[in-house]
């Protein structure tokens, strides 16, 4: 095999100013090309509608859009125009007229992040153009009718800005292209909707004031891939029919008032990665499939009314990233099974399968008998029995050492009597 060429070789000098030259003509050309797939401007009326907006418009928004304002223009000739448009951190005088709305009826993503102005009626061109959505903290006053109107929506977000709505369905009832839905920390009032558009795979209705039970219809949902239902005051029991949920990866149904036990049809789900059912009035004992779902990275199933014995193995408790199921007083681990040095927030069983008392903290640093059957304690019960009968009870000898005293005495003074007559 030859060496390669040196550096300082003839022909290896030559081939990199080959390639150097190569390198600037692609450039030129480039260059040369870039004006005329862009030569193109913004349209004139979007460009006042940006103006009015308090959007810079002294470089072209099309090719230089504003730090904070983004903007996303087709190719459209001669003039290009706005398909996309985020308003961020507006100022206080900001306000959205009917006029520059009108202009903008190309966008088909239209989004706000602290813009703290008031909505008015979008132009009906605007409203059903929109596919995507955003209100983060923005828009005083919304209301669920204002926002119904967006009826060709696939993306919804609304978050920490109140919606003052009769109920979601007034919002969701005709958007049937909706694929992803986040209104949270909304103050969203009423129940879940009794009927859901099956193209959904994405719903957060998280922090806000919903009641009631979780309608069959949610679990319908096969494309669903994140449901968070959160610090809701949603009750009653989790749905059977859960397990048809065959797409879900994310499971939030925490800070509820969720009450009978966790669902064996949950156990039909391959693809769950976050399951957090925590803060809620769940009873009944702690499934063994979490352990069986091969993807699982987080589970929580603090603060319930769970009861017996944890049926989880170290192996499986150290692949969790999360892994919290403190609070449940009535449930126990098998300190045959699990080290005490993991510190789950529970008591180690005793042979009856029961929460047994912390042990002293002077033993607190031991990992168990590996040796001992399962819920078996008898090393404990004899060491309490050693430390009771142990040597002859205190006072028993306290009494025998007084009695012998008083007959050692009495003696003494017969002998004492007899030798004195």
């Amino acid at each position: 095999m030859k060496p390669p060429p040196s550096l300082n070789s003839a022909p290896f000098f030559f081939f990199l100013s080959y390639l150097a030259v190569s390198a600037a003509a692609i450039t030129t050309n480039a260059t040369a090309e870039t004006p005329s797939s862009s030569s193109s401007t913004l349209d004139p009326k979007q460009i006042q509608a940006l103006e009015s907006l308090n959007i810079p418009t002294a470089r072209d928004p099309c090719t230089q859009p504003s730090p904070h304002n983004a903007t996303v223009c087709d190719s459209s000739k001669p003039f290009r125009h706005l398909v996309s448009l985020h308003l961020s951190n507006c100022s206080a005088d900001l306000s959205l007229s009917f006029t520059a709305l009108k202009s903008l009826s190309s966008l088909h993503s239209l989004s706000f992040t602290n813009c703290h102005t008031s909505p008015i009626r979008f132009p009906s061109d605007l409203s059903l153009s929109l596919t995507s959505f955003s209100c983060i903290s923005s828009l005083r006053r919304l209301t669920g009718v204002w926002l119904s109107r967006f009826v060709n929506l696939t993306d919804l977000t609304v978050s920490f800005t109140p919606v003052n709505t009769t109920g979601l369905y007034v919002i969701l009832g005709n958007m049937h292209q909706l694929k992803t839905v986040t209104i949270s920390h909304a103050n969203l009032t009423g129940s879940l909707p009794r009927h859901l558009h099956q193209n959904l795979t994405h719903v957060d209705l998280s922090d806000n004031k919903l009641k009631g039970n979780i309608p069959t219809s949610l679990t319908l949902l096969e494309d669903l891939e994140y449901l968070n239902l959160s610090s809701n005051g949603l009750n009653g029991v989790i749905p059977t029919e859960f397990g048809d949920l065959i797409s879900l990866k994310n499971l939030s149904l925490a800070s509820n008032s969720f009450s009978g036990s966790i669902p064996d049809s949950i156990s039909a789900i391959p693809g769950l990665v976050h399951v957090d059912l925590s803060n809620n009035q769940l009873n009944g004992t702690v499934p063994r499939f979490f352990s069986e779902l091969k993807g699982l990275k987080v589970l929580k199933l603090e603060n319930n009314e769970l009861h017996g014995v944890l049926p989880f193995n170290a192996s499986f408790i150290k692949r969790l990233d999360v892994f919290k199921v403190g609070g449940n007083s009535n449930l126990c681990y098998n300190h045959s099974v699990l080290s005490s040095k993991l510190k789950l927030g529970i008591a180690a069983c005793d042979k009856h399968g029961m929460p047994m008392s912390p042990p002293p903290s002077k033993d607190s640093s031991g990992d168990g008998d590996s040796g001992s059957s399962d819920y078996d304690d008898d090393s404990a019960d004899d060491t309490s029995e050693k430390e009771q009968h142990h040597g002859p009870n205190k006072v028993v000898l306290g009494v025998a050492i007084g009695l012998s005293s008083i007959v050692f005495l009495i003696v003494f003074l017969i002998l004492l009597s007899k030798w004195c007559g």
